[in-house]
């Protein structure tokens, strides 16, 4: 059996994965970081980046600035019926997809020293409280051993079975779907757009193109065969959405998808595995900021890591600023979601948004945190 030692090894290379890869690696830490694709490589997300993480990635050197990023400062709502209503965002944001962000912070790895298996997957991870070791499993039957381990395996992952983590075993009724197109929309507007059963976001990304993402209904999908049949019966009942399907050229092949979509609540630390990202919790699309949640909790993991003295100093400090910053955010996300995906709901939510301007940018402000 091929045994390795590792200070550090970081399990799933999205966004999470890779920053704070790059931060332990800038500090010194010998890193390991396992992801099962081969970048790049598209994920399904809505590549929306809010400025709460702007300041962060310019000083820290991981913000792809040789690119034309489009500044998002508003933000359009329409309910089921196609009703619209805009408002400017407070600290607003940025778009860019994941294929070009991930594969540019892969390649900032790769320079810092980071050491990188890809196109592997981590087959079961236990912690050895005898070494204080954790022994991880690859498919390629090697075991590799480590001090720490960071959890950044994403929404949903066979390791979380693994790790019988509670969530696994409830069923969810979300899918997400996500399209690249080139379409004629304002680059300086993020939108969401309700339909029965969900809601799906437009907004510019690099290069011309813009993101097209969707949280629908498993049930739903079920019921009409096809993506395509379910987008033309459900989501073009919204006459907006059917104008951006009709109108737009849709530049994959075939739309990225993935099912059991869950936002029920979990733990930042579980098996004394850091989880950072996605993995420690996943805040609904509405939102708008799941990516700045991953990097802004990527940093927080290495500042545990790097200032407490044992690993129950770190996983209490992790927990500590953990839940300080995210808790209420995906509480509240969870609560603000059930006014979205039904007539009924997004209208009331329209009218919040268009006569109780106080309202909805309370709600802005309780889902997303300051600049760190």
């Amino acid at each position: 059996m091929d045994k390795q030692k590792r200070e550090v090894i970081v399990i799933g290379g999205g966004l999470a994965g890779l920053v704070s890869s790059l931060l332990l690696a800038k500090d010194g830490h010998k890193v390991l970081l396992i992801e099962k694709k081969v970048y790049p490589f598209h994920r399904v997300c809505g590549e929306y980046v809010s400025n709460e993480v702007l300041d962060f990635l310019t000083r820290s050197g991981l913000l792809p600035d040789f690119l034309e990023l489009p500044q998002i400062s508003q933000f359009q709502f329409s309910d089921t019926k196609g009703q619209t209503v805009r408002i400017p965002l407070d600290l607003g944001g940025f778009g860019i997809s994941r294929y070009v962000m991930d594969e540019w912070l892969y390649q900032l790895a790769l320079e810092e020293g980071v050491e990188v298996k890809t196109g592997i997957q981590v087959s079961d991870l236990t912690f050895d409280p005898a070494s204080d070791l954790f022994q991880v499993q690859l498919s390629d039957f090697s075991t590799i051993t480590a001090k720490y381990v960071l959890g950044a395996f994403g929404k949903r992952s066979k390791l979380d079975k693994v790790l019988k983590r509670k969530f696994f075993f409830e069923r969810s009724p979300y899918i997400g779907v996500k399209y690249h197109v080139k379409t004629d929309f304002d680059r300086e507007t993020v939108a969401l757009h309700n339909f029965d059963g969900g809601y799906c976001g437009i907004n510019a990304i690099e290069s011309g193109k813009f993101n097209l993402c969707y949280l629908g209904s498993r049930d739903q999908l079920r019921t009409y065969g096809s993506i395509e049949e379910m987008e033309r019966e459900v989501l073009w009942k919204n006459p907006i959405l059917k104008h951006i399907f009709q109108e737009s050229e849709f530049l994959f092949e075939k739309p990225e998808v993935i099912n059991e979509i869950n936002f029920e609540p979990k733990q930042p630390v579980e098996n004394h595995v850091l989880m950072i990202g996605d993995t420690a919790g996943l805040i609904t699309p509405l939102c708008g900021n799941g990516m700045a949640m991953a990097i802004h909790s990527a940093k927080l993991a290495v500042e545990a890591l790097t200032q407490g003295d044992s690993r129950i100093e770190v996983e209490q400090l992790y927990s500590k600023k953990w839940n300080a910053h995210f808790r209420r955010r995906l509480a509240v996300g969870r609560t603000v979601q059930k006014l979205f995906g039904s007539g009924r709901g997004s209208v009331l939510a329209r009218g919040l948004i268009q006569y109780v301007p106080f309202a909805a940018n309370l709600i802005m402000r309780n889902t997303h945190g300051q600049p760190f």
